[in-house]
């Protein structure tokens, strides 16, 4: 104990600190015991912890509202051309398992042998380095594992988001969320109401009876759907109302040559298939 500057106050010494007796009335009588503590873990410590959570929450619950994640088109099944990618913070581990050491016969290890040594790793941090040194530099085993670590984790991620460019380039797609972009702003500017991309346009298929649709059952509606109406997101047109804007000889000749990503059917089909199949798809318009 000490004696405070107006000479009868008494000081209590609480570690480094100086905390007057009787103003923490919270402190355990024999809190002296423990150097270098200055208040009590509950509720002092932890009531800022709380506080500082509660602000993160509310930022967190902000940002959610103000920018909500979009909602995407609907499963379809019968897409071939859907590119399935992880979210963001999973990309590294996407990537790891491509590598042939961790798939394929060693598929186990890579789902759990991998993540079970990082995470073992970190659980048995704590016990490996008992150094009380903590600043970073004077770790060099521990802050080159984290330094590995991270560039290891930012290598995999910018990998695997190069191949998912690359894949989307070389199919023609465009991921939905820019489809949805593109056609919000082309109602935006036409003064039309925003569309619903859960909402599915339909246009009535013509003459379903006519023999052609035996071709379109087999060779079309893998990547054009069942409903004839595309796939947006994948690149893939619609065929329902494709006499709105194509004639008999321009689908012809797409039909033979292929175009934008579409696979030439000149082996695959006969002329006559190709002209009853473009005959029947100029017929097919939405008005």
């Amino acid at each position: 104990m000490s004696q405070s500057h107006n000479g009868k106050e008494k000081v209590v010494y609480v570690g480094d600190s100086r905390v007057k007796k009787g103003s923490m009335d919270n402190i355990p009588h024999d809190y002296t015991a423990f150097p270098g503590k200055s208040e009590a873990f509950i509720p002092n410590f932890l009531l800022k912890e709380w506080m500082v959570g509660a602000v993160v929450l509310v930022g967190i619950l902000v940002l959610t509202m103000g920018h909500p994640a979009p909602l995407g088109y609907p499963a379809d099944p019968l897409t071939s051309g859907f590119i399935p990618m992880p979210d963001w913070y999973f990309l590294f581990l996407y990537q790891l398992l491509k590598y042939p050491y961790v798939s394929g016969d060693y598929i186990l290890f890579g789902v759990l042998g991998v993540p079970a040594v990082a995470f073992g790793a970190l659980l048995l941090a704590p016990f490996l380095d008992t150094g009380k040194e903590r600043r970073f530099y004077r770790r060099p085993i521990a802050s080159a594992l984290m330094l590995v670590s991270l560039l290891a984790v930012i290598y995999l991620t910018k990998v695997s988001w190069d191949h998912y460019e690359h894949q989307m380039a070389l199919t023609n797609t465009k991921p939905e969320h820019i489809v949805r972009e593109e056609k919000a702003r082309e109602a935006l500017e036409a003064g039309k109401p925003r569309p619903n991309p859960l909402k599915k346009e339909t246009i009535a298929i013509i003459d379903e009876d006519d023999p052609a649709m035996a071709i379109i059952q087999a060779q079309c509606i893998g990547c054009h759907a069942t409903d004839l109406m595309g796939n947006p997101a994948s690149g893939f047109p619609a065929l329902a109302g494709v006499g709105d804007h194509l004639n008999k000889d321009e689908l012809v000749d797409i039909i033979t040559n292929g175009k934008d990503g579409m696979p030439a059917f000149e082996g695959s089909l006969s002329t006559e298939e190709i002209d009853q199949l473009a005959v029947w798809l100029a017929k097919q318009k939405s008005e």
